[in-house]
């Protein structure tokens, strides 16, 4: 008699699609990710820290089609001198990429990077593995072992200039992993930018340590994309009086995942973490997920998300800050907020606080409501229009968020990409 066939499971009918890629220094780190994988399993319903997201579309074998945006509205961060890096449907496209060369930094694709002596190999997968503990992240881990494409960043001094990330989509079934790692040395600086649609389903790996003194600014922007599905993670370790500060702009997408997990570990750190995000319609749904550590004595980290959401559009916010025996003198700060601009969208939040020093200043809160009335009614006896009225009182609900960018120009033109977006989608 025939044995019965062994039913697959989800991860294993995702690690059948996949190919790893073999020879030079993440081969270990590969294998250790694949691992790790398959022992945790891709994450479902009962997971805790997925039970406000369905990650259903992230997990199955096929990337769900998305269409093609029409459109050539002006791209975000154009006016910026930078160095671009350009990828297409997850490719690295050398052609419309700029000479990687810039002073006090080098640049390298992750598939070209084989010297088995690479600085790489002592961060690749090394922050995500850390990640994994308490909260399980079993995406990064799959991306760690499985994505073929990056860069590889290594931050000696100060660049004169951004360096700018751009995605670009020309597929309906795009199915990208992108694993990107960099590495600032002690009193190096670096801002990168990141912007434009990847795939129809992307999964992103950012790795980031940040030496004694240096400094790290991130700005990115995800849109311009209706259909696309995403889980994006970021992993970072600071050490002493470094400062890192990432803010992302979301509007549009079905469904956004963005982890962010920060390990401070020096003295006298800094660690800004914020968001803001528009949503319009039942099937826009965005979470944040936020996991921050404080390993060390007169450190600071803040998390400011707001959330603007309409039309049955859904917003997530998970945040926590550990606070571990020994990391007296601790700042944090944890604020997630949204805007509901009307009955049908809703805001699902999990503030946290795990604090086991006795001297330290943190607090957490979390709030939900509509346009303040009495603010509307003062903007509207003065002779401004209803529509016009509602955008300005959103734009100063987004503002605490948008004031976690540090440069004034990149700020100004987020405000401008936020405001266009709010005339587009005008009640």
């Amino acid at each position: 008699m025939a044995e019965a066939a062994v039913k697959q499971t989800p991860t294993d009918a995702m690690i059948a699609t996949l190919d790893m890629p073999q020879g030079g220094w993440s081969d270990a780190a590969r294998r250790d990710a694949l691992a790790r994988v398959q022992a945790m399993g891709l994450p479902g319903r009962r997971d805790e820290y997925w039970k406000y997201t369905r990650p259903d579309t992230l997990v199955q074998a096929q990337a769900v089609p998305a269409a093609l945006r029409d459109g050539d509205d002006t791209v975000l961060f154009d006016a910026v001198d930078r160095l671009k890096i350009v990828f297409v449907d997850g490719v690295f496209d050398a052609n419309a990429s700029d000479d990687l060369t810039l002073e006090g930094i080098t640049i390298e694709r992750l598939a070209d990077a084989t010297s088995d002596l690479h600085w790489g190999r002592d961060l690749y997968g090394v922050l995500e593995n850390n990640g994994q503990n308490p909260v399980p992240r079993p995406l990064a881990a799959l991306n760690t072992a499985f994505a073929a494409d990056g860069v590889l960043i290594h931050v000696t001094g100060k660049p004169s200039k951004p360096v700018n990330i751009i995605y670009r989509r020309t597929s309906t079934t795009a199915d990208a992993m992108l694993h990107h790692c960099i590495k600032l040395d002690a009193g190096a600086e670096l801002t990168l930018l990141e912007n434009g649609p990847v795939a129809a389903r992307f999964n992103g790996v950012l790795e980031v340590e940040v030496a004694d003194k240096a400094a790290f600014h991130h700005v990115r922007a995800q849109g311009r994309d209706h259909e696309q599905r995403a889980a994006t993670h970021i992993f970072a370790r600071l050490g002493t009086e470094s400062t890192f500060k990432s803010f992302t702009l979301t509007a549009n997408g079905v469904m956004t995942r963005n982890d962010c997990v920060i390990e401070l570990t020096g003295d006298d750190a800094a660690a800004h973490v914020a968001g803001a995000c528009v949503g319009d319609g039942r099937d826009f749904h965005h979470d944040d997920t936020v996991f921050i550590t404080h390993d060390a004595v007169n450190c600071e980290s803040r998390q400011v998300f707001k959330k603007v959401l309409r039309n049955g559009a859904t917003g997530v916010f998970q945040g926590k800050i550990l606070v571990k025996e020994g990391a007296q003198k601790t700042d944090g700060y944890q604020i997630s907020q949204s805007l509901l601009l009307d009955d049908d969208s809703q805001f699902l939040a999990k503030p946290e606080l795990e604090i086991y020093a006795d001297d330290v200043a943190c607090s957490h809160g979390s709030t939900s409501g509509a346009i303040d009335e009495d603010a509307l009614f003062y903007l509207r006896s003065r002779g401004v229009p209803h529509s016009t009225a509602t955008d300005l009182l959103t734009l100063a609900f987004l503002a605490e968020a948008v004031l976690e960018v540090e440069d004034e120009d990149l700020r100004e033109e987020v405000t401008g990409r936020l405001a266009s977006w709010l005339e587009r989608h005008a009640a």
